[in-house]
C-alpha cells in the first residue's frame, strides 16, 4: 500500500533514512556510503587493464596525486596505501594490490568512494591517481533506543512497552581536523540517562602508528536487572536511580601494518547501588557491598582483512583480548578475564557468499558478584534462536555459520540533491539459511541453590537453524529478518538491526 502512494525513489529514501538513525543508536559510526563501488572497482580494473597490456611485466610508479579530498588531510590517504612512488610492482599483482587499497580507503569510514587509476607516462612507468568523494561528517543523532538488549526481547517478554525506550541525542563528528579523529559526544535521557563523551586521535606521530583515545561516562539506571530466573532477566523498576556507574578510560594505540591493531588500555570504574536494589540481591555487587570500584588494564589485538567493515563479503577478522580487573589494594573485584574471535567471509561466486564466526570466552573466577557475571545473549554473543535468554557463565563458546545469496542490488540515485554525500544510496537484499551452536558452563552459586538455578540452557550444546532476508542499505544499515528453530523446538521469527558479525 505504501508502494502505491511512494515513489521507489521516496520509499527508499525513507527506508534508508530509517534503518540509518535507528542502528546509529548502536554503532560507533554513522555514515552514509559508497556510491556504486562495486562499479568503481569494474570501471578500475578495465582502465588500469588498459595501461598494463601496454607495459613490460612490471611497472614503476613515479608519482601519487590525490583529488576530491577537501577536508582529509593527503597523509591520512597516502598511509592507507600500499604503492608507493619509485615502487615496480609486477602487472600480475598490481591490480590486487589496487583493490587492497581501495578498500583500505573505503574502510576508513571517511569517504562514500575512493578510485584508483593509472596514469600511463610511458611503457613500464605510470603515475597514480587517488580519487575520493568525502562524505558528510557531522551528525547529530537523535536517540530512539529500546533499554532492553535487543528488540525481540522488548516486544515478547515485555510487551513492547514504549515506556522502556530511551532518548536524547548523540553527536558524531568525525574526521575532525582533516585528520580522521573522531569526537562523540552522548546525552541520554529515560530509564537509562547517559552522558558520555569520547575523542579518538588515530595518530600522534609522525610515522602514523601510534595513537590515543580517551573516554568518560556518566551513568543513572532507574531500571535494572537484578536476578534472574530460568535465563531470563528480573528487573526493578523505580521513579529513582537504583544505580550509579561513572567511569574513564584512556588506551595506547599501535597500529604496526596495514591489517593489526595493538591496543593497551586501562579504565577505572566505580558503581553504587540503592539499599532496595541490595535488598533483592546482596550479591549485586558482592556479599555486603553497596559500592564497588575497580582499575582495569587491559590488552586487545586485531587483525582485520576484511573487504567492507561495515558489511564483509570476502577476508576475514581475528581478536584476541586479555583484561586484568582489580590490580590495587582499593579495588572491589580481583579477576582475569580473555576472549577471542575469528570470522571468516568466502565469496563462492555467482552471488553466493559463506560466513562463520567463532568466539570463546574465559574468566579465572566462578565466585563473583552478579553485576559482573560473563553472559551469552548481548550483541553478537548468542545462539540464534535463543534472542529472548541470557546464559551466564564462567567460560562459553559459539560458532555461527551463514549462506546467503544476493537476489537484488540497485543504487538509487537522486540528482536533485544539494549534498553529493547524499546523491547515492546503493541497496542490497540477501537471503540467507544459518546454523549457530554454543555451549556454556553455568555458575556454581546457580548449581548450589536450593532448587538449582538457570539450568535448562547451560552445561549443554544449544543451537538453532532457519532463514532470513538481510537489507543492507549503503552498507553501513543493516536490517534483518530471521526465522529460527532453536534445539528445544522453539521457533519464532526474530528481527535485528545490525550485521549478524
Amino acid at each position: 500500500m505504501i508502494g502505491c502512494i511512494l515513489s521507489n525513489k521516496t520509499l527508499f529514501a525513507v527506508l534508508w533514512a530509517l534503518l540509518l538513525s535507528v542502528s546509529a543508536a548502536g554503532k560507533s559510526y554513522v555514515f552514509p556510503t559508497n556510491p556504486a563501488y562495486d562499479t568503481l572497482k569494474k570501471n578500475g580494473r578495465t582502465r588500469n587493464k588498459e595501461v598494463l597490456d601496454s607495459t613490460r611485466n612490471y611497472i614503476t610508479i613515479n608519482r601519487i596525486f590525490v583529488l576530491g579530498n577537501k577536508r582529509t588531510r593527503e597523509n591520512i590517504i597516502l598511509r592507507e596505501l600500499t604503492l608507493k612512488s619509485g615502487d615496480s610492482i609486477s602487472n600480475n599483482e598490481i591490480q590486487k594490490v589496487i583493490e587492497k587499497d581501495q578498500n583500505k580507503l573505503f574502510n576508513l569510514h571517511l569517504f562514500n568512494s575512493a578510485e584508483i587509476r593509472l596514469l600511463e607516462l610511458q611503457p613500464g612507468l605510470a603515475d597514480v591517481l587517488v580519487e575520493v568523494n568525502e562524505r558528510w561528517y557531522t551528525f547529530p543523532v537523535p536517540i530512539f533506543q529500546l533499554s532492553d538488549r535487543n528488540f525481540n526481547e522488548w516486544w515478547e517478554n515485555y510487551n513492547h512497552d514504549f515506556k522502556r525506550v530511551n532518548y536524547g541525542l548523540k553527536l558524531y563528528q568525525y574526521n575532525m581536523r582533516g585528520r580522521n579523529e573522531t569526537l562523540t559526544f552522548t546525552a541520554q535521557f529515560g530509564y537509562v540517562k547517559k552522558f558520555e563523551l569520547l575523542y579518538r586521535i588515530p595518530y600522534i606521530d609522525k610515522r602514523q602508528k601510534q595513537g590515543i583515545v580517551f573516554q568518560t561516562d556518566f551513568i543513572d539506571a532507574k531500571n535494572v536487572s537484578y536476578r534472574t530466573e530460568d535465563h531470563k532477566l528480573i528487573f526493578l523498576e523505580t521513579d529513582n536511580v537504583l544505580r550509579n556507574t561513572r567511569g574513564i578510560g584512556l588506551t595506547y594505540t599501535y597500529r604496526n601494518s596495514f591489517y593489526n591493531h595493538h591496543r593497551l588500555g586501562y579504565q577505572f570504574r566505580k558503581t553504587t547501588i540503592t539499599d532496595s536494589l541490595y535488598q533483592r540481591n546482596p550479591n549485586y555487587l558482592g556479599l555486603e557491598n553497596r559500592a564497588q570500584q575497580f582499575d582495569l588494564l587491559s590488552y586487545e589485538f586485531i587483525s582485520d582483512h576484511r573487504d567492507v567493515i561495515a558489511y564483509p563479503l570476502k577476508g576475514y577478522h581475528f581478536l584476541f583480548h586479555l583484561q586484568k580487573v582489580g590490580f590495587a589494594m582499593s579495588n572491589d573485584l580481583e579477576k582475569l578475564d580473555a576472549w577471542l574471535s575469528y570470522a571468516r567471509y568466502i565469496d563462492l561466486k555467482k552471488n553466493f557468499f559463506l560466513s562463520n564466526f567463532t568466539f570463546a570466552y574465559w574468566s579465572n573466577k566462578t565466585a563473583i558478584p552478579y553485576f559482573n557475571y560473563g553472559v551469552m545473549g548481548y550483541n553478537k554473543i548468542f545462539v540464534r534462536g535463543y534472542e529472548l535468554n541470557v546464559i551466564e557463565g564462567p567460560w562459553y563458546f559459539l560458532n555461527k555459520t551463514t549462506l546467503k545469496k544476493r537476489i537484488f542490488s540497485r543504487i538509487f540515485s537522486f540528482d536533485g540533491t544539494r549534498f553529493k554525500q547524499f546523491k547515492y544510496i546503493p541497496f542490497s537484499i540477501y537471503l540467507k539459511t544459518y546454523g549457530d551452536f554454543g555451549y556454556i558452563e553455568n555458575y556454581p552459586a546457580y548449581l548450589e541453590s536450593i532448587p538449582p538455578q538457570n539450568t535448562i540452557l547451560a552445561n549443554r550444546f544449544i543451537a538453532g537453524t532457519g532463514v532470513g532476508l538481510d537489507f543492507v542499505a549503503s552498507y553501513d544499515a543493516v536490517l534483518r529478518i530471521e526465522y529460527t528453530l532453536n534445539s528445544k523446538g522453539n521457533t519464532g521469527f526474530f528481527f535485528h538491526i545490525k550485521k549478524e558479525f
